[in-house]
């Protein structure tokens, strides 16, 4: 299966999805959702169809059906499983740097600090203030704080 995984593109990946939630979808339709033409989203469904992941029925002389097969449904549900244990591992790194910064903060025996930022990577330090007791300012008078270059960054401390 890993080898599978490994061969997919990325659009075969979105097709499967795509195709997952709705066997009627249209080429036409495909080619708006992802952003690529529709002569490439063609050239990706016959080569899923022939490496057996998405088989097509003919409903009638101009309307196709999309399923994906059982080898399809593994291929898109272990990339699936693979993206959410990436994830998880990425969140575990970034809760584990926002949980040292906040350490360090304490021993300074800062407890007011204003964010710089506000992404999801900001989010999990947002989280670790919070759940520390510390406040968060409004404005950067005191403490900043802020993403930068793989690790949160203390860039001004009174």
């Amino acid at each position: 299966m890993l080898n599978a995984m490994s061969e997919i593109k990325q659009q075969e990946y979105e097709l499967l999805n795509e195709i997952a939630k709705d066997s009627m979808v249209t080429q036409a339709s495909l080619s708006k959702r992802l952003g690529i033409a529709v002569g490439s989203v063609n050239w990706y469904i016959k080569r899923l169809i022939k490496r057996g992941y998405v088989k097509v029925s003919h409903l009638d002389r101009t309307r196709l059906k999309y399923d994906l097969t059982p080898e399809g449904m593994s291929v898109f549900t272990e990339r699936a499983m693979q993206y959410a244990k990436d994830s998880l591992t990425i969140y575990k790194r970034f809760r584990q740097m926002a949980k040292e910064i906040v350490l360090e903060l304490n021993k300074r025996k800062v407890n007011q600090v204003y964010l710089e930022g506000d992404d999801e990577i900001m989010d999990i330090l947002r989280l670790t203030c919070l759940e520390a007791g510390m406040t968060l300012e409004t404005s950067p008078e005191n403490v900043v704080l802020k993403y930068a270059e793989q690790e949160y960054r203390i860039v001004h401390l009174k």
